[in-house]
């Protein structure tokens, strides 16, 4: 079975099958790919990638900026290893929207639509990755083309809003729970123990008689030569190819150590090896650098940095190191293996975080700790790689990180940008449940100052 959807390999195929018969021809670079870094929560800007240090002290906080590689170009002091390697990512500082809730913000983040509800995280509209899948369909690959890793326990496809609406369920992601660095991670579908294997041959032995009941039933013909999805299912199972691409001991203890040995480090590492191999788009999911151990006090899950649920600086000062050093080895990486160009590496959350900090009691500290709320209203992403012009900060906020002051930009012109690195035509349309065309984007141009 997939993850959280039911179906089994081979039905997914099938339904890939149906849907990839009605994609036109189109242009498109085949050999281009996508490592999309998600902090969910909210990725708190004026901690991060657009500092303040002068506006008032309620809003600038307790770092400082440091100096990059690139001059103009500061980040907080906590990124250090950011600071070594300025010339190769571009900041992005003007992009806005207007959904503070988590659910709709992370819908209108996702699927670069307006949202039909600011709340919830079941998309009325498919997630672009989604998107990506559907659209690169026909290339063959012994990789899925939409690969979502996330913690365990938090790898429903609704949980981000990366579900595939009227693309149908064939187009959600693979799905790879769990933390990479733990003794006894496994790739599900993937991993066969040995008395696995008799049991694979009864299950495919078991699809092709119900496949023939089907074939029996169906009036249509819509069940002819079908046989082939299944079998192509039972090779991708088993596949070296694909369990050579999940194998992180394929790589050296140096470059295991470099990306850190924790759950966004490695998980971010095995993302590099499956574009590498293939894969159209990995999303990475970087929410608790340390699962399974006790968080630090004053910490929360993840990036939600309200006063209620950590000491925001104290939470900035656990994570921060974790992704310094797991954005930085993918940066290094991507570019020592000369993927640059071929590979875009994306890094952003739902919204930014109020600029002016508040105080409240901590539900698990009991005591009154400064936070920032939800704040769609300006937030910070990184861009690397994808043959991009980087060296560079795009757009700024005004003085107190409120608002975009120089070059507004939506989370679509971010999407547009990554369409045309995978040289999606984002005019291209498909129908929704109703049967209206739905354009890929309905609006948003790629960023001028990145291409």
């Amino acid at each position: 079975m997939l993850g959280a959807t039911g179906l089994s390999l081979a039905d997914l195929l099938r339904l890939r099958a149906a849907a990839a018969e009605m994609t036109p021809a189109r242009p498109r670079r085949d050999d281009t790919a996508v490592i999309f870094l998600w902090m969910p929560g909210g990725f708190p800007h004026l901690e991060t990638y657009d500092m303040k240090p002068d506006a008032p002290t309620e809003y600038r906080g307790d770092f400082k900026p440091i100096k990059t590689n690139v001059p103009g170009i500061e980040v907080t002091e906590l990124f250090p290893q950011h600071a070594r390697v300025a010339d190769r990512f571009s900041l992005i500082r003007s992009i806005a929207h207007t959904f503070s809730d988590h659910g709709g913000g992370h819908k209108r983040l996702m699927t670069g639509r307006l949202p039909k509800t600011p709340v919830g995280t079941v998309n009325d509209a498919p997630a672009c990755p989604s998107i990506v899948a559907r659209m690169r369909e026909d290339i063959p690959q012994p990789l899925p083309h939409n690969i979502l890793m996330p913690d365990q326990g938090r790898h429903g496809v609704d949980v981000f809003a990366f579900g595939s609406a009227y693309l149908g369920p064939a187009y959600t992601p693979f799905i790879v729970p769990g933390d990479p660095s733990a003794a006894s991670f496994s790739v599900p579908n993937l991993s066969l123990p040995t008395d696995m294997a008799a049991r694979l041959e009864d299950r495919r032995r078991l699809l092709e008689g119900i496949d023939r009941m089907r074939r029996e039933l169906d009036q249509t013909g819509a069940m002819v030569a079908m046989d082939r999805f299944t079998e192509k299912a039972s090779s991708l199972l088993t596949s070296a190819s694909a369990r050579d691409a999940f194998d992180l001991s394929r790589e050296d203890d140096a470059t295991r150590e470099r990306y850190g040995n924790h759950s966004w480090g490695q998980r971010t590492l095995m993302a590099r090896r499956l574009v590498e191999a293939g894969a159209s788009f990995v999303s990475v999911v970087l929410e608790n650098p340390t699962p399974g151990r006790p968080l630090p006090f004053g910490t929360t899950y993840n990036w939600d940095c309200h006063a209620v649920n950590c000491h925001v600086f104290t939470d900035t000062r656990f994570r921060a190191p974790y992704y310094d050093q797991t954005v930085t080895a993918l940066i290094e990486d991507v570019h020592r293996r000369g993927l640059d160009k071929r590979v875009l590496i994306v890094a952003t959350g739902e919204f930014g975080h109020t600029p002016r900090i508040n105080y409240q009691v901590g539900t698990q500290t009991g005591v009154k700790q400064p936070g920032r709320d939800h704040w769609p209203a300006a937030m910070s992403v990184l861009v690397s790689g994808g043959g991009l012009r980087m060296g560079q900060v795009v757009g700024s906020t005004n003085a107190k990180g409120e608002c975009p002051q120089e070059r507004p930009l939506t989370p679509n012109d971010l999407w547009a940008t990554i369409y045309r690195h995978l040289g999606i035509d984002t005019s291209h349309h498909f129908y929704d449940h109703s049967g209206r065309p739905m354009p890929i984007l309905p609006f948003g141009e790629p960023i001028a100052e990145l291409i």
